[in-house]
This record gives structure tokens, C-alpha cells and sequence, in this order.
């Protein structure tokens, strides 16, 4: 499974809510989107440290947020506020014993150019 993060006008979650439905009920693993309503936005949230994160996360393993400032070597309180914010947009999740893991093979960020303007 994989997440895909692109440009959308206001509204478009209910398409691609309506689409990821359907696909749960046929039984296929849907891919995750994440929509934003401008380049702006999204790379205010997705900053780089966050998306080098990610890449770190995902190559750690399932670890604790302290593990993860380690093994990135940032400091522990930027690292857990960067965490924090990847959980909200749900491309990091927590498991039941409070370490974070990426629950993604793959991370797509699309920016049609039309859109961007």
C-alpha cells in the first residue's frame, strides 16, 4: 500500500472517500490520499525534515520517537513535534505499545503543473 499526496480542490476527499469504499468492499487494499489545496500548503506540512523522517521511520522499523531522533541525529523535541504533525495527516501511525511505525511501501508526492498554478 502506498500514500499519495497531490493537489485537489476543496471537496475532492469525498471522491477519493467514496473510491477507497468501494475498493475495501471488493476486498482490494486501497491506497491512502492525502489531498492539499495548494504546493504552499502541502510543503508548509510536508517540510523536508519531515519527509527525510519519513525515509529514516520507514527504514528504522517500528521504534520509539526517542530511537527515531537518534537514528535521524536530531534533537528528541523536534523530532516528537514532527511526529506529532505526521500523525495527524496519517502518514505515521502509533502501534499499542507507543512505538511509530510508516504504515506505507511507498510515499508519492504529485503535483500537476495545471494545478499548481
Amino acid at each position: 500500500m502506498k500514500a499519495i499526496i497531490d493537489l485537489a480542490p476543496r471537496g475532492a476527499v469525498f471522491g477519493t472517500a467514496a473510491a477507497q469504499l468501494a475498493a475495501a468492499e471488493s476486498g482490494a487494499t486501497a491506497d491512502y490520499h492525502l489531498h492539499f489545496e495548494s504546493a504552499r500548503a502541502l510543503f508548509a506540512e510536508l517540510t523536508p525534515a519531515r519527509i527525510e523522517l519519513l525515509d529514516t521511520l520507514r527504514r528504522a522499523g517500528s521504534c520509539s520517537v526517542y530511537a527515531l531522533a537518534k537514528a535521524a541525529e536530531r534533537n528528541y523535541s523536534n523530532v516528537h513535534a514532527d511526529v506529532g504533525a505526521l500523525v495527524a495527516l496519517g502518514l505515521v501511525q502509533r502501534t499499542e505499545e507507543g512505538a511509530v511505525r510508516v504504515p506505507f511501501d511507498a510515499v508519492e508526492i504529485r503535483l500537476d503543473l495545471a494545478a499548481v498554478a
